[in-house]
């Protein structure tokens, strides 16, 4: 063998494997982009393309189906949401939700919403709904300090969840939404 013989030098994978990931996150934030300005039927594969500047074929390597593009973009919307409402209690406290609900983005939350509502007749996203809720629950729950089986949170949870609807298809004003929680939490918190 010879010594000044250098073995044959590895595939670069790694530059590679970078950019996929790169390609394929920015198709799913084009999609959760879609998804919030447009709603349900705006994220097609095509639309996806073209939002994120790259060719049709690369979406429909990276998302094989319509519906694998939606799930996947519905739980990156579900796990930025629930990012920003526990950083949101963290720093307010709970008796700010609905100044979370009046300054969260419109059309974000719509968008969450409409696959929410969506989920119930497609089992794969019911899936993802159900981390959303549970989310939700959770942070109530380590924000009240209070078990998450307590059947209080559910409550406080519902009443929020009603209230963010009627706000965002209704755009009724905040004003009974803050009288109605301000209830629903005198409920929730254990008694001094």
């Amino acid at each position: 063998m010879n010594p000044h013989h250098e073995p044959p030098a590895r595939p670069r994978t790694a530059p590679a494997q970078a950019r996929s990931r790169h390609r394929r996150a920015t198709l799913l934030n084009a999609a959760v982009d879609l998804l919030t300005q447009g709603g349900f039927a705006a994220v097609t594969h095509r639309a996806v393309a073209h939002h994120a500047r790259l060719p049709l074929a690369a979406t429909t390597y990276y998302f094989t189906s319509r519906h694998q593009l939606l799930a996947e973009a519905f739980a990156q919307l579900v796990e930025t949401e629930l990012a920003t409402t526990r950083a949101w209690l963290t720093r307010h406290g709970p008796a700010a939700l609905i100044d979370q609900v009046a300054a969260a983005d419109h059309t974000r939350q719509l968008g969450l919403w409409e696959l929410y509502v969506h989920a119930g007749r497609d089992p794969v996203l019911q899936h993802i709904a159900r981390r959303w809720s549970d989310g939700c629950l959770r942070i109530l729950a380590d924000t009240l300090h209070l078990p998450q089986t307590d059947p209080r949170l559910r409550l406080l949870y519902t009443t929020v969840s009603a209230l963010w609807l009627e706000h965002l298809v209704e755009q009724r004003p905040l004003d009974e939404a803050r009288a109605l929680l301000t209830l629903a939490l005198q409920n929730a918190l254990p008694p001094t």
